[in-house]
């Protein structure tokens, strides 16, 4: 019986294997959670927007809940667009302790490459219910050409 539990213990002259392969494990673990979790939704990624086209024109949607239209600062040149403004959060009761805060305030600014050049002075932006819409029409040099091909 004594012979049969020496046996059993690790081979490796190293007295540290099982917990460095413990940790090894551990580190497995927690890299295949951290590639499950979403991205692009952290911290600091303020507004959220969504990039659309079609054959014309490019379409930027952004979430802006409590920003005032006109404190919205839109920029637009060659193929970057640029929305900045302040959000403004109403400030607690003085006594009050927070439980979670996740509300940020402050002044933002997010600048965003689309993908083809864009036709400034035609951009227009509407601002409903929080969503921001910013219709950018595509630069003539950017929309594909059909192109007819001649037989000989």
């Amino acid at each position: 019986m004594i012979i049969r539990r020496f046996y059993e213990w690790p081979s490796e002259s190293n007295p540290f294997s099982e917990l460095n392969r413990m940790r090894s494990e551990m580190e497995s673990l927690f890299g295949r959670l951290a590639d499950s979790l979403p991205t692009g939704y952290g911290p600091g990624v303020f507004p959220l927007i969504n990039i659309t086209e079609d054959h014309d024109r490019l379409y930027v949607r952004a979430e802006l809940p409590g920003v005032k239209a006109n404190e919205i600062e839109i920029s637009a040149t060659g193929n970057n667009l640029s929305i900045g403004g302040e959000r403004k959060v109403a400030p607690e009761n003085e006594v009050a302790s927070y439980h979670r805060r996740e509300r940020e305030a402050g002044v933002f600014r997010r600048t965003i490459t689309l993908p083809s050049d864009i036709d400034a002075n035609r951009v227009e932006a509407n601002y409903t219910n929080g969503i921001l819409t910013v219709t950018l029409p595509k630069a003539e040099l950017s929309k594909p050409k059909q192109i007819s091909v001649k037989a000989a």
